[in-house]
């Protein structure tokens, strides 16, 4: 679902905002998720000793012709020590805004999702771990007129 709406934030333009609805499923303990990727990096030993937390997150990644990279964080979550390394989210809506900085939105083909996380340790450096799959999402060549969100 895409709308094109005045966005407060800068110029007075009106701006494409998209609303995503998703489902995750993944097992961050043996690298098998529901967006079809592998994980660049070992995970079965993720909650080793140094590590505090997980903070994962979704982003969407896609290009226009004012940039030739957007990143969106569009979905978060920390995930402690001890809970359950197996997500099965369903119906899940963004939690940040998708506002594109123009109408690079409408009728983009190739908007994709990718689930991330950074590990924080106890203590040292804050490693970073990216799926290497990935989700694309066309979106549709016409605006949402009504409030359905």
């Amino acid at each position: 679902l895409r709308k094109n709406v005045e966005d407060f934030t800068g110029p007075r333009e009106r701006s494409d905002l998209g609303f995503v609805t998703f489902d995750i499923t993944a097992d961050i303990l043996n690298g098998k998720n529901g967006l079809q990727t592998s994980w660049t990096k070992s995970t079965l030993i993720i909650f080793d000793w140094n590590v505090k937390q997980l903070f994962l997150y979704l982003s969407a990644e896609y290009s226009t012709k004012n940039n030739a990279l957007n990143q969106v964080v569009l979905w978060d979550k920390i995930m402690l020590r001890g809970d359950n390394p197996r997500l099965s989210l369903k119906d899940m809506k963004s939690k940040y805004f998708f506002f594109d900085d123009g109408n690079g939105l409408k009728g983009n083909r190739n908007i994709t999702l990718t689930l991330s996380w950074n590990v924080v340790p106890n203590a040292g450096i804050l490693p970073l771990v990216t799926g290497s799959g990935h989700v694309s999402v066309p979106f549709p060549d016409t605006y949402e007129t009504t409030k359905s969100y």
